[in-house]
């Protein structure tokens, strides 16, 4: 198991680019992270890919349906062995307790994580969505009702990650994509930071994916940021 705080995201759909590029990086190094793009194109054998060359797994699926339905769908993700699965925290209160309970009820136990706010949302998007909260309230708002229902941590940007450990627990996860090098471009998202100013921010796990999967030698660039932080 690595110590790593680094989840490199799988932003592929291409099965030989994803074996090409984790043949460059070690497991030590970095844990995974399969989106619904990879997942879609290959399903739970990607998975099972990732796992046999040693790499713990993000099931990044957002599960976000009737409290039946995700209980059911957290339990076959547990089944396939993943070190981290996630759902929308907005699903409401009793899908997270059910989500709850299908990890509790799962003989493999991955870290259960609640998205709160995507992070290419502005503050003018969250608004025109319907919310009456401002984003960063509904973003605390949403953290402090996963934290009730039991939910390890949340998937936030790292700009929240300070309040929202304030006001939950210290202990309570922050995953945090919208993670750049500071010469990138931002692509699509809207609130980033650096690695070393998530980090200093109480972010525990840093999501990147571009900087990493298309720098021209990734194990290199995985070094250096594994070594700022």
């Amino acid at each position: 198991m690595t110590t790593s705080k680094i989840i490199v995201a799988l932003d592929f759909n291409d099965l030989e680019q994803v074996l090409h590029f984790v043949e460059q990086i070690q497991p030590s190094e970095c844990r995974l992270k399969v989106g619904k793009e990879l997942f879609t194109a290959y399903g739970p054998q990607i998975v099972r890919e990732l796992h046999a060359r040693g790499f713990e797994v993000f099931l990044d699926l957002k599960f976000h349906d009737i409290p039946n339905t995700v209980y059911k769908a957290i339990r076959v993700a547990a089944d396939l062995g993943v070190w981290m699965v996630n759902v929308h925290a907005s699903g409401g209160r009793e899908m997270l307790v059910k989500a709850r309970q299908a990890i509790q009820d799962s003989q493999h136990k991955p870290l259960l994580i609640a998205v709160t706010i995507l992070t290419s949302l502005s503050d003018a998007e969250v608004v025109e969505i319907g919310y009456s909260r401002s984003l960063t309230e509904q973003t605390l708002y949403l953290a402090q009702l996963s934290y009730a229902c039991g939910i390890d941590g949340v998937v936030c940007s790292a700009h929240e990650s300070t309040a929202i450990k304030q006001n939950t627990n210290a202990k309570f996860l922050t995953v945090t994509p919208g993670i750049r090098l500071s010469a990138d471009k931002t692509d699509d998202q809207t609130r980033i930071m650096t690695p070393v100013q998530a980090i200093a921010s109480g972010a525990d796990y840093l999501v990147i994916g571009r900087p990493i999967t298309q720098a021209l030698t990734p194990a290199t660039t995985l070094r250096a940021i594994n070594q700022s932080i």
